[in-house]
């Protein structure tokens, strides 16, 4: 069964004009890590992400299934696998993983299932893709914390990373470049409040203590 995309996003995209429907791959420095992680609707995690001191760049896109070159309407419909994620270069010596991993969870809702917020469906679960094994294990021992703190089942998977697929263009720092739709999305789909009943003062935050 496809899922329906989602009306608040399909509102947000409205009146984009044509020639954004093409987009081309970011690329990162060699001087940089990156980490994968998906949190619902990636305009929202990208923003989390750029507020971070020593992120270098954000990327929205896909990850996690098994469709080559997905694109947005083949990822919302269902059924390529994929979950919206953002790909978070960054600079080792100013920020570490541990750091983007306390970030992550304090921009997500860690017990919804194949949901984030009013976002419905696989394609928007919240998950984390550790790209090596030292990144696995931080993630690991992150989630253990999480299931201890609140003493229940955590739902945000950590799955092996295979392949990143760069979203459109129009989706690259929709946050920043559409800024009133964006935020009428934002505030609808209930993001900010459910992280504050969840996190309380931590929510959203961009820094570890």
């Amino acid at each position: 069964m496809k899922l329906p995309s989602p009306p608040l996003r399909h509102l947000a995209l409205l009146a984009l004009p044509a020639a954004f429907l093409l987009g081309s791959p970011s690329q990162a420095s060699d001087e940089t890590a990156s980490a994968v992680f998906a949190g619902g609707c990636f305009w929202c995690v990208e923003e989390a992400y750029d507020k971070v001191d020593g992120v270098t760049a954000t990327t929205s896109g896909y990850t996690g299934g098994h469709t080559e070159n997905p694109t947005y309407r083949q990822v919302t419909a269902g059924g390529t696998g994929h979950a919206e994620a953002v790909k978070v270069d960054y600079d080792p010596e100013r920020v570490d993983y541990e750091t983007l991993l306390y970030v992550f969870w304090r921009n997500v809702d860690p017990f919804a299932e194949d949901r984030q917020f009013c976002d419905k469906g696989a394609s928007y679960r919240s998950a984390i893709f550790p790209m090596n094994a030292e990144q696995r294990a931080l993630a690991e021992a992150s989630r253990e914390a999480m299931a201890e703190r609140f003493d229940r089942e955590i739902a945000t998977e950590i799955s092996d990373f295979d392949a990143f697929y760069p979203a459109e263009e129009y989706h690259q720092n929709y946050y920043a470049e559409n800024r009133v739709r964006y935020n009428f999305y934002k505030s609808a789909c209930g993001r900010v409040d459910r992280l504050e009943e969840v996190w309380g003062e931590e929510a959203s935050a961009s820094t570890a203590p």
